[in-house]
């Protein structure tokens, strides 16, 4: 072990077979997901296991999708995914809540019923005004058709005067957005 390197233990108690076998699946999970390892050559492997994403990953890419969005549309429909009343994210959350409550009315300590009422008021109040501003928002954007004026497509394409055409792309920058300011805070009375 090294000082500011990441290293893994085996469990104690394991035959000399599970251990390389445990070793050999961490070299082909770990290369799956891109990483370069360095190993002995009883660890070396050429398998790489199936890779899927996690909730919050599938999640997080709706974000990039709209950040990468140039028109209207491209949002809309990211946000279909969120808002949609059957199967969207904003619905299954709604679901996972009242499940949640459901589960608390079946237990007996005293908050129990307090946590079911404030997970179904949650669901009905708070969740389903987000769901429905959100999807009032992709409707309004789904309609529009127009594209983005701070964003456009990369075109790959570079100016002939370029010394070297795979230096960059020809495309600007997106603007710069500062920071909202704080709102002033109000001074206290003076005597």
């Amino acid at each position: 072990m090294r000082v500011h390197e990441t290293y893994h233990r085996v469990p104690t108690g394991l035959s000399g077979r599970d251990e390389e076998r445990l070793a050999t699946g961490a070299v082909a999970r770990l290369r799956a997901r891109g990483y370069h390892v360095d190993c002995d050559a009883d660890f070396d492997t050429d398998a790489r296991p199936a890779i899927y994403p996690t909730l919050g990953s599938s999640v997080a890419h709706l974000a990039e999708r709209i950040r990468e969005a140039t028109t209207t549309d491209e949002v809309a429909e990211a946000l279909t995914g969120l808002t949609a009343a059957h199967d969207g994210i904003l619905a299954m959350v709604a679901d996972i809540l009242t499940a949640t409550a459901d589960f608390y009315d079946g237990l007996d300590e005293p908050a129990d019923p307090h946590i079911a009422r404030r997970l179904r008021y949650l669901t009905d109040e708070y969740l389903r005004t987000i769901r429905t501003d959100l999807a009032d928002s992709r409707n309004a954007l789904a309609d529009r058709h127009a594209p983005h004026p701070g964003r456009r497509t990369c075109t790959g394409e570079v100016p002939a005067a370029e010394r070297e055409r795979s230096a960059g792309c020809a495309c600007p920058p997106p603007p710069r957005t500062l920071p909202a300011l704080a709102p002033p805070v109000a001074a206290g009375l003076r005597r």
